[in-house]
C-alpha cells in the first residue's frame, strides 16, 4: 500500500471498500479470490489497500484491543509491541510532562503514551506518519498526540524544549524484512544517543531481545528484558533518571520484576544432582542474567553451571519459573529410558532440552511408547554429563515474594 492508496482508503468510497473487505474475513490464502471480487466494485489499488488492511487487522487482534479501528503496514505490525507491553512501558514514564516518541512509525506506542502524558510522535516515512494520524483520530486522541514528520539523523527543530521531557526511541530493526541485531545497524544507529544526551538525558530505547549486552556497555543505564505469557518479546534500555537498577527481568501480564542492582560478585550456586523439584526460569530471567539470583530466592541449586535449570528439595511458589515435580533421573541411554517409561505405562512425553544435541522429534519416534501415563522429559547435563530428568507436570502458584523483588 502506498500513500495515495491509503489516503483514498480514508475517503467515503474507501471506507465502503474497507467495510466490504472486512466483512469477507479475508486471509492471505483467500486474498486473490476476494481481490478479484472487490475489483468489480472498486478501483484495483483501492481493493488492494482495503484487503491488506482487513487482513492486517485480523492479525493485529493478538497485539492490540483496538485492531478493528486501526491501520497498519505489514512491517510496522510485525515490529509493533503488544498493547500490554506498550502500556507497561508507558506507566514507567508516568509523571512526565511530555513524551517524545522518536521513530513513532504508525503510532502504536504513541497511543499508549498518550494515556500518561502529551505525546509528540516523530517519524520520517510519509505513509507511516499518515497512518499514525489516522490511528490517533480513530481513538480520538488528536489533542493528546501531535505528529511531526522529521529525520531523526538531522538536528530537530521543535517548538518544545527536549530537555524538559522524556523520550522513547524506537529505531528500525528490520530492512526489507531482514532483522538487524547489531545496534549500530539499527536505523538510526544507537550511537545517535550520544548527540541527544545533552538535551535529552532521560530516554528509553526499544531493542531486540537478542541484543548483545557488551554493545550496550558504553551507554550505561538499565537494561530490561520483557516477556509476555512466557515468551521473550523485547528489551529496553533506560537512561538518565529513567534507570532504576542495572538489569531487570519483567514478566507480563503478571507485572512482576526481578532486579539486579549491581554486578553480582557472589553469584555461584552449588552444583548437585536433581532433587524433588525442577524449575525452568522464564526467558526474561535468563536474558537478564538473573538465574542464580532466582536460585538463591528459591533455595535451589544448578545441575550444571552452563545450564539454566534449577532444582530444589522444597517447592517455593514463584512467578519467575515453571516448576515440575521430579519422579526420577538417570544418565541418558535410549534403551534404559525406553524401558523405564514402558514399565510405568507412559505413552505420552513432552520433551524439553538445554545443552543436549538430541532433537525432541527424533527422540519421540525412537522411544516408541504406548500407555495412558504422561511425563515431562528434560534432556540436560549434570556436571557436563548427559542425563534425563523425568518429571510430572506440576503448576506453581503465584509467588510469595514481592511483585518487585530486589
Amino acid at each position: 500500500m502506498n500513500l495515495v492508496a491509503f489516503r483514498e482508503l480514508l475517503t467515503p468510497i474507501g471506507q465502503q471498500a474497507l467495510a466490504q473487505a472486512v466483512a469477507l474475513q479475508p486471509s492471505e490464502a483467500s486474498y486473490l479470490r476476494h481481490y478479484q471480487s472487490l475489483c468489480r466494485r472498486f478501483e484495483a489499488h483501492l481493493a488492494q489497500a482495503a484487503l491488506e488492511t482487513a487482513i492486517l487487522r485480523r492479525k493485529a487482534q493478538v497485539k492490540t484491543p483496538f485492531a478493528d479501528h486501526l491501520y497498519f503496514t505489514q512491517e510496522a505490525l510485525e515490529q509493533a509491541s503488544h498493547w500490554e507491553i506498550a502500556r507497561y512501558r508507558a506507566k514507567r514514564l508516568r509523571g512526565s510532562e511530555r513524551i517524545f516518541d522518536l521513530g513513532c512509525s504508525i503510532g502504536s506506542d504513541s497511543l499508549a503514551f498518550a494515556q500518561e502524558a502529551f505525546t509528540v510522535g516523530i517519524e520520517l516515512d510519509a505513509l507511516r506518519i499518515a497512518i499514525a494520524d489516522a490511528n490517533r483520530r480513530a481513538l480520538q486522541l488528536e489533542k493528546q498526540i501531535d505528529l511531526v514528520q522529521a529525520d531523526l539523523t538531522q538536528p530537530l527543530t521543535l517548538r518544545w524544549e527536549l530537555g524538559q521531557s522524556v523520550a522513547f526511541f524506537d529505531p528500525a530493526r528490520r530492512t526489507a524484512g531482514r532483522r538487524r541485531f547489531q545496534v549500530e545497524r539499527y536505523q538510526p544507529p544507537l550511537s545517535i544517543l550520544h548527540s541527544w544526551k545533552a538535551r535529552l538525558p532521560d530516554i528509553a530505547v526499544k531493542l531486540s531481545p537478542a541484543v548483545q549486552l557488551p554493545e550496550l556497555a558504553p551507554y550505561g543505564g538499565e537494561v530490561e528484558f520483557i516477556s509476555f505469557k512466557g515468551e521473550l518479546k523485547e528489551a529496553v534500555l533506560w537512561l538518565g533518571e529513567l534507570a532504576h537498577c542495572l538489569r531487570r527481568a519483567t514478566l507480563l501480564p503478571a507485572g512482576v520484576s526481578l532486579e539486579m542492582e549491581t554486578p553480582l560478585a557472589e553469584d555461584e550456586l552449588p552444583l548437585a544432582p536433581p532433587a524433588a523439584y525442577l524449575y525452568e526460569p522464564d526467558p526474561a530471567i535468563l536474558r537478564a542474567g538473573l538465574v542464580r539470583k532466582l536460585g538463591r530466592l528459591l533455595n535451589a541449586w544448578q545441575m550444571d553451571d552452563e545450564i539454566a535449570y534449577l532444582t530444589a528439595e522444597q517447592r517455593v511458589a514463584t512467578p519467575f519459573a515453571r516448576c515440575w515435580q521430579v519422579e526420577s533421573w538417570l544418565p541418558f541411554q535410549l534403551k534404559r529410558l525406553r524401558a523405564y517409561l514402558r514399565q510405568r505405562g507412559v505413552g505420552k512425553v513432552t520433551i524439553k532440552k538445554r545443552g543436549s544435541p538430541l532433537q525432541p522429534e527424533a527422540l519421540q519416534q525412537a522411544l516408541r511408547l504406548s500407555g495412558a501415563e504422561e511425563r515431562v522429559l528434560f534432556l540436560t547435563h549434570l556436571r557436563g554429563q548427559p542425563i534425563v530428568v523425568v518429571a510430572y507436570p506440576a503448576s506453581c502458584a503465584q509467588s510469595e515474594f514481592s511483585h518487585n523483588e530486589k
